[in-house]
């Protein structure tokens, strides 16, 4: 299946902070992503989140994912926030309630091909069992 889908991640950028660090951050989750700066804060564009859905795997998070995911979703596509500190040391870290003092990456995805469902399913599978398991899969 294709997936075409459009990723802009926003990540304020504090008078007390390095830019490079705070782009290091956007990095150690989105690789691909093309980082311009902004007045106040960096600006990412990608058009995958491979990278994103390894990491869900390996720290076993793909229902908090999931749910986070599609707290904020809709026909178009879906959005969540990132704790900077977290991102920076290549953890996700779903950032929920107050905003951190430093500011959170806010992550915007839009899905063209083929919904957001199915796209969400691809990012992170539902899991059974704490396995993931994918509409496909199943015989």
């Amino acid at each position: 299946m294709i997936y075409r889908i459009d990723v802009r991640v926003i990540a304020p950028v504090r008078d007390t902070e390095v830019t490079d660090r705070v782009a290091d951050a956007v990095r150690n989750l989105f690789p691909n992503a093309e980082i311009t700066e902004e007045p106040g804060r960096l600006v990412g564009e990608a058009h995958s989140m491979d990278a994103f859905s390894e990491r869900l795997y390996e720290q076993e998070i793909l229902d908090t994912a999931r749910r986070e995911f599609f707290r904020r979703a809709d026909e178009d596509g879906f959005a969540f926030a990132l704790k900077k500190q977290a991102a920076f040391e290549g953890v996700i870290n779903f950032a929920v309630g107050n905003p951190d003092e430093l500011g959170d990456i806010e992550i915007q995805v839009t899905v063209h091909e083929p919904d957001v469902e199915a796209f969400v399913d691809h990012v992170a599978p539902p899991t059974e069992d704490g396995k993931p398991v994918r509409p496909d899969d199943e015989s």
